[in-house]
């Protein structure tokens, strides 16, 4: 083998100075504030019950790209499914929500379009406009008059605006005011975009996430739909026109050039919707969420959530890295979450509550902190 590059040898060499080295684990302590598992569809062994009951002889791959042998009947079918859950008017599937974001952001905007985004959104979807061509500015998060204000700035300069939200905000657990931004994008004629990947399973009867428990899903250009968290699979699916469907197929080179899901796991998509329409975990969830904040002392540097995502601020790379040490010591899991990922001085606890969490185990979580 050829010698390692020195300038990446200074950089594995910096990280691990700055205790932001990272490795992967097999090992995990038993209380689980951590993993993106809200309803255990995963590790409850439901997502495996259901799968059970779908009757299929399941090919182990899928031999190509969906525009050359990958596709078949069983796609889409389970797009239209989709597409009927989130009351769209087609979706189309990917293999990850970081393929999905990637893929829209990168093949929409055009030269001459503007890309306006929350400050705090996602590494997926800052990757995907960086790819694009369009002109891109941040506003404040959840700040709707900074958006107003950049709007009215610019709206007379580029042929289109999109606008790029999470609905529940992956570091934070806050929720984007969708209600009030997709007013604005009604008002101005601008393309709303919603990654709901912390909101399906959590928000709505039947989690359908939080565009829809609020109506507004009309008012969107396009919603991503992940299942990798509390649908307890993988893959995403985005929602959105006919149009948009099409143009995605011809333009989304994360979608054009990769080899399709295999059929395991359009069944486990399968599963997991249906589990949804059916199972009590999504209730349970939201009682472990009310217990939670219930326990809660508001000067206690938490960031006020109503998702299942929850945050403790603990100032300084080393002493938040302490307290996740001191927490799995006693079987508690849950990441510590430094900067650069987050700015300085706002690094945190990140806590992830779930449907199979018991009172004690959430009582236990809290005094400890």
């Amino acid at each position: 083998m050829t010698s390692f590059p020195k300038k990446l040898t200074h950089k594995l060499l910096q990280s691990k100075e700055k205790l932001l080295f990272r490795s992967l684990k097999t090992i995990y302590p038993l209380i689980d504030f951590s993993s993106n598992d809200y309803l255990g569809f995963s590790s409850q062994g439901f997502l495996d019950e259901e799968i059970k009951l779908i009757d299929k002889s399941i090919r182990v791959g899928s031999t190509g790209s969906r525009l050359i042998s990958g596709n078949s009947s069983f796609f889409e079918e389970i797009e239209s499914n989709i597409a009927k859950f989130h009351n769209s008017q087609s979706t189309l599937l990917f293999n990850s929500g970081y393929d999905a974001n990637v893929g829209l952001l990168s093949s929409v905007p055009q030269k001459g379009d503007l890309i306006l985004s929350d400050e705090l959104m996602h590494a997926s979807l800052i990757d995907g406009i960086r790819l694009s061509f369009a002109t891109h500015y941040k506003f404040k998060h959840n700040n709707v008059d900074h958006l107003i204000e950049l709007v009215n700035r610019f709206k007379d300069d580029f042929d289109e605006i999109y606008v790029v939200v999470e609905s529940v905000y992956s570091m934070d657990g806050d929720c984007a005011p969708l209600i009030e931004i997709s007013k604005m994008c009604k008002e101005f004629n601008l393309h709303l975009i919603v990654d709901e990947a912390h909101a399906i399973g959590v928000f709505g009867n039947q989690g359908e996430g939080l565009c829809q428990h609020l109506n507004i899903q009309d008012y969107c250009f396009a919603r991503i739909y992940t299942y990798g968290k509390a649908m307890g699979c993988h893959g995403a699916a985005i929602a959105c026109s006919e149009e948009l469907k099409h143009y995605l197929i011809n333009y989304s080179r994360s979608f054009i050039y990769t080899t399709a899901m295999p059929e395991h796991s359009l069944i486990a998509i399968k599963a997991a919707y249906k589990l949804l329409t059916k199972t009590d975990e999504i209730t349970k969830l939201n009682h472990n969420i009310a217990f939670f904040n219930s326990l809660l002392n508001h000067t206690s540097h938490f960031i006020e959530s109503k998702s299942a995502i929850h945050c403790k601020l603990i100032s300084g790379n080393k002493q938040v890295q302490e307290v996740e040490e001191k927490l799995s010591s006693t079987d508690i899991f849950v990441k510590s979450i430094k900067s650069p990922t987050i700015k300085v001085g706002f690094e945190r606890i990140r806590i992830s509550l779930h449907s199979f969490n018991t009172k004690e185990q959430i009582s236990l979580l809290i005094n400890s902190l």
